[in-house]
């Protein structure tokens, strides 16, 4: 079942040129189109479903800087800077609040990983910090045991995901931006080696310049014009609860279970980190790029081989642009939830937090999350076709980081100074990795 997202009123009208399509109306789509649109750009947002129905609509609703790859930090701080002021910038809701974010350890390895992680933190005076037993117990009162330790991190939040993008793809219409839904983009024209065309189902929109934001799409779209992307993608499975006692005001992580405060009163709910990933051809074309993460979370991945393998081989690699597109098969990707994973997450959250074992299950639902080697995203140009820009491979982090991945995706496209360095962001760092992983 697919979270209820709220409505964005499209634009009926395909323009015949803009200065920037963005292909993807998820939160960093929509955030790159509201920022460049700002800039003065002409600007096409298309998405062959609707605004934020897919990953941006089912994630944790997490907004943290805690836990953060190095890489990303910077990143983070200023998305959480534009978290803060965009409703009252833009006059509509998100759902942010500032309620701080803990993880919790049951292990001295846990708290020691912590440890060396707040050693890259401290530059950034983040106010992340380590507490004890007792403080613990005191900031998460009601459970039934002691936790080794917690990470706190005050100033990270929490936003409502099937509010986010929509309010800023509306947003970006009053910016100026036109906003195309259940349009897919087929594939780009080039003229003399460049992009100077998308071409949609609708039509033609005649533009010098392309950001992808398309998440687990991203890569078959890559591939159809000769741009290797390194990206897999795995499953993520989440529940919504009804009205429940208050037991964190924003988001508590733990071995197990994961829950996020809503506005509604209700908690979301998910298994830690753990996600179920289904082997694809890919998986092994790529496979020494990703053993390092595999040796890292293979406790938390449940790995299976059966129909999308057959999927994914008999998937086309290329398609004509006159004809309908695999993006038009299929409008919105709405996998179904892992209900094993979401009763483990509840039996233990249950049986460590008594007090949310009476509260009601309301639904729960599943999305695909873009997972790149380094689970760091590619943001800026795609090597070998001029034009053409990536924000994709947000592997399970995009939703906090969205706002300022699509402001530093606008900067980048317009040529403009970033708000951070993208040299972490780009796009050969994985292609080069990967190519040398797979001739070995």
């Amino acid at each position: 079942m697919s979270p209820p997202v709220d409505p964005v009123t499209a634009d009926e009208k395909l323009p015949e040129n803009a200065d920037v399509v963005v292909i993807g109306g998820g939160i960093v789509g929509v955030s790159a189109a509201y920022f460049l649109a700002k800039r003065g750009r002409k600007v096409a947002l298309c998405e062959k479903g609707r605004i934020g129905g897919e990953q941006s609509s089912r994630n944790w609703g997490y907004c943290r800087q805690q836990g953060r790859d190095p890489a990303e930090i910077p990143l983070i701080m200023e998305s959480l800077r534009i978290w803060r002021g965009i409703e009252a910038e833009i006059g509509d809701k998100v759902g942010f609040h500032e309620g701080g974010i803990m993880y919790l350890a049951e292990t001295d390895k846990q708290v020691a990983q912590w440890e060396e992680w707040l050693e890259h933190a401290r530059q950034y005076q983040l106010g992340t910090r380590l507490l004890s037993p007792a403080e613990v117990d005191q900031m998460v009162p009601g459970g039934t045991r002691q936790w080794r330790a917690g990470l706190w991190t005050a100033t990270d939040g929490r936003a409502e995901p099937a509010m986010a993008a929509p309010a800023i793809a509306r947003a970006a219409q009053r910016a100026g931006a036109t906003i195309h839904t259940d349009c897919a983009v087929r594939g780009l024209e080039t003229e003399a080696g460049r992009v100077s065309a998308v071409v949609t189902e609708r039509g033609t929109i005649k533009a010098d310049a392309v950001l992808c934001a398309g998440g687990a799409w991203s890569k078959l779209f890559c591939r159809r014009h000769g741009v290797e992307l390194p990206q897999l993608a795995v499953r993520s499975s989440v529940l919504r609860t009804g009205p429940a006692p208050e037991i964190t005001d924003g988001g508590v992580s733990a071995p197990g279970f994961s829950i996020r405060r809503r506005e509604d009163g209700g908690y979301s709910v998910a298994f830690g980190g753990a996600s179920t990933f289904d082997i694809v051809p890919d998986a092994f074309r790529w496979m020494r790029a990703y053993l390092p993460a595999l040796k890292t979370e293979y406790k938390n991945m449940r790995l299976r081989f059966g129909r999308r393998f057959f999927e994914e081989l008999m998937a086309p690699k290329d398609w004509p642009l006159d004809g309908p597109s695999p993006f038009e098969a299929v409008r919105v990707l709405d996998p179904d939830p892992d209900g094993s994973v979401l009763d483990k997450a509840w039996s233990k959250l249950t049986k460590i937090y008594p007090a949310m074992a009476d509260v009601t299950i309301e639904e729960s639902w599943a999305g695909m999350i873009d997972v790149t080697p380094d689970a760091v995203p590619v943001i800026g140009p795609a090597d070998g076709l001029p034009g053409l820009y990536l924000a994709t491979g947000f592997s399970g982090h995009g939703f906090g980081i969205g706002p300022g991945a699509g402001r530093l995706a606008a900067e980048m496209v317009s040529g403009a100074s970033t708000c951070v360095d993208p040299a972490p962001f780009r796009y050969d760092r994985l292609v080069g990795n990967t190519r040398a992983a797979s001739a070995a």
